[in-house]
Formats: structure tokens, sequence, C-alpha cells
């Protein structure tokens, strides 16, 4: 099976029902996207493919032949450098496990709306939990990234 990651082509061989999460982090040492609950509810393992926010852990190798998937490792170009510098800049994290899952969706809704209301905001990021409750730091680095990126 053939995918394009983070801007190279892989090919991969497993079973095509196998989760991409344990793809990245077994097969291919990407470490970054997290397993958190396995069932698509907690946004840990949130990853892109085709430019869409997708749960790795309930996206079967199978579904992603011949697309872009693009991990926490592979996120690049001005929407993704200003979100994770907002990040930092607005000292996000607290214990850090949920962030990369947190950085890819917010990558996400940057990339079709600039300018993200609060509801906006929440509701693209509802699926992602932050058992820290960073949530408002979370939502001020969007509207950080936001007014950079309008700039």
């Amino acid at each position: 099976m053939r995918i394009t990651l983070n801007g190279q082509t892989r090919e991969i061989e497993a079973d095509p029902d196998k989760p991409l999460l344990w793809i990245l982090r077994d097969d291919l040492g990407l470490v970054g996207t997290k397993y958190g609950c396995g069932q698509a509810l907690c946004g840990a393992c949130t990853v892109h493919v085709d430019g869409q926010a997708v749960r790795a852990c309930q996206t079967s190798i199978g579904d992603v032949i011949d697309r872009a998937v693009v991990t926490i490792e592979g996120a690049f170009g001005r929407v993704a450098e200003v979100v994770e510098a907002s990040w930092t800049k607005l000292d996000v994290p607290q214990c850090g496990y949920c962030q990369p899952g947190q950085v890819m969706a917010a990558i996400g809704l940057l990339n079709t709306n600039r300018k993200p209301s609060d509801a906006e905001i929440d509701d693209a990021m509802s699926g992602n939990l932050c058992r820290c409750n960073t949530y408002q730091r979370i939502r001020a680095a969007i509207h950080e990234a936001a007014r950079v990126l309008g700039a």
C-alpha cells in the first residue's frame, strides 16, 4: 500500500484494517500522534488526511491508500508555524499529552476559517479533550494565531 506521509511517498506492508495510529507509532516510529481512548472520542490521535482532521485510531491504513497523511511531525506551512508559535507564546500545554491532537485540530480549523469566533473554535475543538483543562489557553492561542495570520 502506498501513502504520502508528511510529504514523502511510503510503501506500507500491513493488514489494510490495521489502524493508522499503530502504523504511525509502531511501524514507522512517529510517536507524536498519541493513543488516548482508541474510540475517536478524545482527539489525541488527530492527524490530517488530505487536509482534513481525522482520528488515526479509527482510520485504517487501507482508508488512506494513495492519500496524503500529515502528522504533528510533518505539520508545515504558515498556519502550522503560527499555531505552534502561538501555543508557545501563550504557554498552552500543561502535561502536554493531548497537545499534538489539539495543534492538528487547530491547524485544520485555521486552514478553513481564519477568523473563528469563540463558538466556532469550541465547535471545531470539541472532539479534543484535555485532562488538564487548558481549554481557555487553547482558545486564546487560536485567536492569537488567527490575529497573526490576518496581519
